[in-house]
């Protein structure tokens, strides 16, 4: 009776430490983006890592092609658009988040990019596009937002050109941290707006009932570490910093893959 009382204790206390350590990760995402405008580094609230020059980050610039008509689906502030743009024929944002589409505008005036604009639509309908009419579709870090995701993935797979690419990714639901927090009883999605999290087959299943098959593994992205939320405010106050810390964990992200915050990975239409 008495080992079962401490066992209790212990872990009670064990479920407390954790659910302090996750408050603080989850915290420190936000103080970073809000940390990068109230010291200067940017003009407008945005995450540390859009500052920084990080090429596994625009991991998807190697395979875009000069000729590329490229569909940002989820563009938001338009980040990856902006990296993406000078390296392709034209590009095309599309969001239902006008406020960040704002920033994204903003963005492209400033940078002269006459080849990129953004619009705001509803992501999970029918796209005012024609068929065929994408060379190249940027996915990134948006279907784990959405609830219709096959009918979404669909709709890209309608829009691809038959040897077109999806650049695509989405997080990692079993790396030890989030074990951690599920076995705390906790709320173990990275992002509480999240609808999903993947295991690895998941992620391949799940695209393969939208029509594409992947093109090579799943690639890591960086390490899935309860210190996120610290480094991420650290990027706040030091740009230097921040990135020194995230390449420590991205160098433990290819170390350890299975430790990866998220998959990312280049699709191809199934059967093309």
């Amino acid at each position: 009776m008495a080992r079962t009382h401490r066992e209790q204790v212990v872990n009670g206390l064990t479920r407390l430490l954790v659910r302090g350590i996750d408050l603080v990760n989850r915290r420190g995402k936000s103080v970073g983006v809000r940390l990068v405008k109230l010291t200067g580094k940017s003009p407008y609230a945005i995450h540390p890592k859009h500052l920084v020059d990080q090429p596994w980050h625009d991991w998807y610039v190697p395979y875009l092609s000069a000729g590329d008509r490229v569909l940002d689906v989820g563009t938001s502030n338009g980040a990856h658009l902006l990296q993406a743009a000078p390296h392709c024929r034209s590009i095309v944002g599309v969001d239902y988040d006008v406020a960040q589409l704002t920033i994204a505008g903003r963005a492209i005036r400033e940078r002269a990019l006459g080849n990129a604009r953004v619009f705001a639509w509803d992501l999970t309908g029918p796209l005012p596009f024609a068929d065929k009419a994408f060379d190249t579709v940027l996915f990134l870090d948006v279907i784990e937002h959405l609830r219709p995701r096959v009918a979404v993935l669909r709709e890209i797979h309608r829009l691809l050109v038959d040897s077109g690419q999806l650049l695509v990714s989405a997080p990692n639901s079993q790396t030890r941290w989030r074990a951690t927090l599920r076995r705390a009883g906790l709320f173990a999605y990275s992002d509480p707006d999240h609808k999903i999290e993947y295991a690895a087959e998941e992620f391949v299943a799940e695209l393969r009932a939208g029509g594409f098959e992947p093109d090579g593994p799943l690639l890591p992205v960086v390490l899935d570490t309860p210190l996120a939320g610290a480094i991420d405010a650290a990027g706040g106050l030091s740009l230097r910093l921040y990135d020194r810390l995230s390449r420590w964990k991205r160098e433990a992200a290819l170390r350890w893959p299975a430790e990866s915050t998220g998959f990312r990975v280049r699709a191809r239409k199934a059967g093309s």
